[in-house]
């Protein structure tokens, strides 16, 4: 089906928030004029939230990379270290982590991303432990942390099923579950990229098992390490088969492979122009995914602002700190006030918002914006001593 009027009728349906085809949309990911595709998906975006629809919202938060030493060795990942590498790799110990949990705190984050490497030594019993300590000493910080893969990860080094797994770390303090990890989920482009972690349908099984215990989540896409476009399709087409049968994904993110610094030789990063039509195909696609974020840090501010005339409804986080797909080459940083000024500029109206993307405050009259210089997001470098992280970054606050 390339005949335009045929398209036109596809997109027509999607956009009154008709189900679709992975075989239709992956015709329009190929040949629907990128306006099009945004006009349509930008009109399902408004149908959906109808009354609040001049909203677009953004959470504060901090990404705490506890660990880089792992042992799954994903070609993308410039963060990682080997475990006996002892030069490069570092863990936080607990007192560091709770210190930035009070960072986050102060400045008025409301969630932490517990995120690192599948270290060999890790099981339930570390998460546990930690997820504990933080909950006791910051009962208001939500803990969106950790995917399926580190569930697979730590089930297998404490001897127990994936099951046992999340339901210890959700009575410790677990709130809900990250994307990470799911890569790409079809079968060929996973081996290619991430050959030491489980597969796409057993990341998917253990986040249809983590819905079913009350965890919700959200989910991710990662495009750009070589993937086909009828690959990135079928992999929306996994996740929202998933969907149909648990509604626990929260949203979708797509986002951007950065090419510095690992071992996906010769690979680029998808262009903005793919990105985009990545994020109206999202929002067309997935009539049962309520939310669909734009990845400012890896697309840059710009392209963030673009994700949300095509169809985003969330411009994602001002991060207090990250790590992680920084180590790969992501420069992009912002503040609080830059943040709200793109959304305004795509004329919204910002909105922070909660993990569950409750409205917090949602910033009507741009006089009474917050003025906090020190709610910025920061790319941030490693100083390695004795094998612990110690951060060259004093965060926010010129310290």
């Amino acid at each position: 089906m390339t005949d335009q009027a045929a398209l036109q009728s596809v997109l027509d349906r999607a956009a009154e928030g008709g189900r679709i085809s992975a075989e239709e949309a992956l015709d329009l990911y190929r040949h629907a004029p990128l306006h099009a595709l945004g006009t349509a998906a930008d009109t399902a975006r408004r149908r959906r939230y109808a009354g609040t629809e001049h909203i677009a919202t953004y959470i504060i938060e901090r990404n705490i990379n506890y660990t880089n030493i792992c042992v799954t060795a994903c070609k993308f990942c410039a963060f990682y270290a080997a475990p006996k590498d002892t030069k490069k790799g570092w863990t936080r110990d607990l007192d560091d982590i709770l210190r930035r949990c009070a960072e986050t705190v102060e400045l008025g984050g409301t969630q932490i991303m517990f995120q690192g490497g599948h270290h060999p030594d890790f099981g339930v019993e570390y998460y546990e432990e930690h997820f504990a300590a933080i909950k006791k000493e910051f009962p208001e910080l939500v803990i969106h942390s950790l995917g399926a893969s580190e569930v697979e990860h730590m089930a297998r080094i404490s001897g127990v099923s994936a099951e046992e797994a999340i339901r210890r770390i959700h009575a410790a303090g677990l709130d809900s579950f990250a994307g990470a990890g799911a890569e790409l989920l079809p079968e060929r482009p996973r081996k290619a990229i991430a050959p030491l972690k489980e597969s796409g349908e057993r990341w998917l099984e253990i986040m249809e098992l983590a819905h079913g215990l009350g965890v919700e989540s959200t989910s991710t896409m990662l495009m750009g390490t070589g993937e086909t476009n009828a690959e990135r399709i079928e992999h929306m087409r996994m996740i929202r088969d998933v969907q149909d049968r648990t509604g626990g994904f929260r949203a979708f993110i797509p986002y951007t492979y950065q090419p510095e610094n690992n071992h996906l030789k010769g690979r680029t990063q998808a262009t903005i122009f793919e990105y985009l039509r990545t994020i109206a195909i999202a929002r067309l696609f997935f009539d049962n995914v309520a939310h669909i974020q734009g990845s400012w840090l890896t697309v840059g501010k710009e392209a963030g602002q673009l994700s949300l005339h095509y169809g985003a409804d969330d411009l994602g986080s001002i991060m207090l700190e990250e790590n992680v797909v920084s180590s790969a080459g992501a420069k992009h940083r912002s503040n609080r006030q830059e943040i709200m000024d793109l959304i305004r500029k795509a004329d919204r109206v910002p909105a922070q918002r909660a993990t569950t993307y409750e409205h917090l405050v949602v910033h009507t009259d741009p006089a009474d914006d917050p003025v906090d210089e020190r709610v910025v997001s920061h790319i941030s470098s490693i100083a390695i001593e004795g094998g612990t992280a110690h951060p060259e970054l004093k965060l926010l606050d010129a310290r």
